[in-house]
């Protein structure tokens, strides 16, 4: 993984980056394997409570590596073979921050092309450097985004989206932003996620990881999220994060919270 990717964990905070910085982070074979790996080894710790995902060099990341695609090197693979719950593999690299426990901030910088947006719009929370240039590139080369960006942009301004996928023509930060494609601009996105990382890990993790299940839950019929939202808090309440909150709050000092 390492030559892909590298990962750090910091104060409960998971600093995950793209590690091919002189190919602009472009996705091959191995850097599918790589983001799929990050993600499982990150879903499977109870010591994590944010995670930063952000690209060495001089883009966050330039899409696929058309040069290796060409080459075969993802031949044989099955689009249909749902091999990561609903997410087949290439997919899951996008899917996959969706659905981990804890908060994911995407901070991105320089590019971000093709199947580098749907890897972005998988994170909670997205900050761009405002030089940033974004493209959606896959019907230029005759395909579809696939990379689970239609399941991640639904809080996206359709009518832009669609203008965006359908010319895949370049747009820059302000456009974005504007879209709802980024969160915030900040001339330092990474240094900035890793400062917002580091106080979601202040809070209680299991505040914090059943928020996360409620916001995953918000397309739901009404009558399921309001349910849900109770049995949370019930669970919340009964828990002893939620007692140390109430005594640190009390008294005025930090808390100190276990780890879920």
């Amino acid at each position: 993984m390492q030559d892909r990717v590298t990962m750090t964990v910091t104060d409960g905070v998971a600093d995950v980056r793209l590690a091919r910085g002189e190919k602009l982070n472009a996705i091959d074979g191995k850097m599918f394997d790589a983001l799929a790996e990050a993600i499982d080894s990150l879903a499977a710790r109870s010591d994590v409570r944010a995670v930063v995902l952000s690209g060495e060099g001089d883009g966050f990341c330039s899409g696929l590596d058309m040069a290796a695609m060409a080459g075969g090197d993802l031949a044989g693979l099955d689009l249909t073979a749902r091999s990561h719950g609903p997410a087949n593999r290439v997919q899951q690299v996008a899917w996959g921050w969706r659905t981990l426990p804890v908060p994911v901030i995407a901070a991105v910088h320089g590019v971000v092309f093709g199947g580098a947006t749907q890897i972005m719009a998988g994170a909670d929370i997205r900050l761009a450097q405002p030089a940033t240039r974004f493209a959606i590139r896959e019907v230029h080369w005759g395909i579809v985004p696939d990379m689970g960006g239609f399941a991640l942009w639904r809080g996206v301004r359709e009518d832009v989206l669609r203008e965006w996928v359908y010319t895949a023509r370049e747009f820059d930060a302000a456009e974005a932003q504007a879209a709802g494609f980024v969160t915030r601009l900040v001339e330092d996105p990474r240094a900035e996620a890793l400062m917002l990382a580091a106080r979601i890990a202040e809070r209680s993790p299991d505040a914090v990881r059943s928020a996360k299940r409620l916001f995953g839950a918000m397309g739901s019929a009404p009558e399921v999220v309001l349910a849900m939202e109770s049995a949370e808090q019930v669970t919340l309440m009964q828990g002893a994060n939620f007692r140390e909150a109430v005594q640190a709050n009390m008294a005025r000092r930090r808390p100190v919270f276990r780890d879920v």
